[in-house]
């Protein structure tokens, strides 16, 4: 029988949002019901109560979670009742061209579940990246389940979901930092410190954190960062290249997503060095290089899908990485919120007060 839960809902652009009763119909083939246990209070929601992503309004908000599945429907093999899992909006297909090419990180046909969760006049809600996870219980695909250990707390967990996978990957897998190298995080926000984290788990020997809040500069050191650099006062390039023997830094991550801080990035880079942007921008935006600089500078310029993560892959070994003291997953976490007060959260998220607001249910 389909199940009636409280959700946070975005009726409409800019509104705030509200806790309101929703439907969650059983799981069909392929589908699961997740109960969830904790969800990360992410900008990409704030993004889609402000109408930027799209306008399929009402939303269902929240997608940076974990929880425990509690029904299963059928053909359903890789997730089973009882199963503690960080819920992904990455769940590959296995067959589009991407993934017959054996890159699933970048499959272009991942899974959703099919059924709408509804409101209880029947309106069909947009669950947010495909989850839904402000609410006491969400449908997803099954693909969209990753099992991992149970020993790890949800709230911890369910960053893993979003914007802790999306920073650490931008290193590990996109960028490719190695041993040794010298590194640049640009934009010092969640995404921006996973960063740091992720470089520091690689082996990056100088650490360099860029950002116009001492705040946030000081998290990023305590995270691993080696040298902050305050860009509000001082020429982040010149400051970046100073600390790299006048050359650049090998990677340098943008994690804003503006054209100032993306050009920053390209000139703060060593010859042949790698700018990664995961930092999302928004559809206004344009970016203006001399060609030439781009030729003669050589190296790569790389966007960043989701830390171009498989969550089969990483969401476990992550996981063991945190459970051994290795990955402080917990740092992440400034303060546990209830369902009514995300949209508080927003504001504080808003202001740089938090790296994450995480509601728990």
């Amino acid at each position: 029988m389909p199940q009636h839960v409280h959700g946070v809902v975005a009726r409409a652009k800019g509104e705030p949002v509200r806790v309101e009763t929703v439907v969650v119909p059983d799981p069909g083939p392929g589908e699961a019901v997740v109960r969830v246990q904790a969800c990360g209070v992410c900008h990409t929601d704030l993004h889609y109560r402000e109408g930027g992503i799209n306008d399929d309004f009402p939303f269902l908000l929240g997608h940076e979670a974990a929880g425990v599945v509690e029904q299963v429907g059928p053909d359903v093999t890789d997730v089973a009742l009882g199963d503690f899992v960080i819920l992904n909006w990455r769940a590959v297909c296995g067959r589009c061209r991407a993934c017959r090419r054996g890159r699933p990180q970048y499959c272009f046909d991942t899974r959703n579940a099919r059924q709408r969760m509804t409101l209880i006049d029947g309106t069909e809600l947009s669950p947010a990246l495909g989850i839904g996870a402000f609410a006491e219980k969400t449908l997803v695909a099954a693909g969209q389940c990753t099992k991992v250990d149970p020993a790890a707390s949800p709230a911890a967990a369910g960053l893993l979901g979003c914007g802790v996978m999306a920073g650490i990957g931008a290193a590990i897998n996109t960028g490719g930092v190695g041993r040794g190298d010298t590194v640049a995080v640009i934009g010092c926000g969640g995404v921006g410190d996973a960063a740091v984290v992720g470089a520091r788990l690689a082996g990056a020997a100088k650490l360099i954190a860029v950002d116009i809040d001492d705040r946030k500069l000081a998290t990023a050191r305590s995270l691993g960062a080696t040298h902050t650099v305050n860009s509000g006062t001082t020429d982040p390039v010149e400051a970046v290249r100073d600390l790299t023997g006048g050359f650049g830094a090998d990677v340098v991550i943008e994690a804003v997503g503006r054209p100032e801080t993306y050009r920053q990035a390209f000139y703060a880079r060593d010859l042949a060095g790698t700018v990664v942007l995961v930092g999302v921008p928004t559809p206004e935006m344009r970016l203006e290089l001399p060609l030439l600089d781009v030729f003669g500078r050589g190296g790569a310029l790389k966007s960043s899908w989701y830390g171009d993560c498989l969550p089969s892959r990483d969401f476990p070994m992550l996981i063991d990485l945190h459970l051994q003291g290795r990955l402080d997953l917990d740092a992440f976490v400034s303060e546990t919120i209830a369902l009514d007060e995300v949209e508080d959260a927003f504001a504080r998220m808003h202001k740089g007060d938090v790296l994450r607001s995480v509601v728990i249910l």
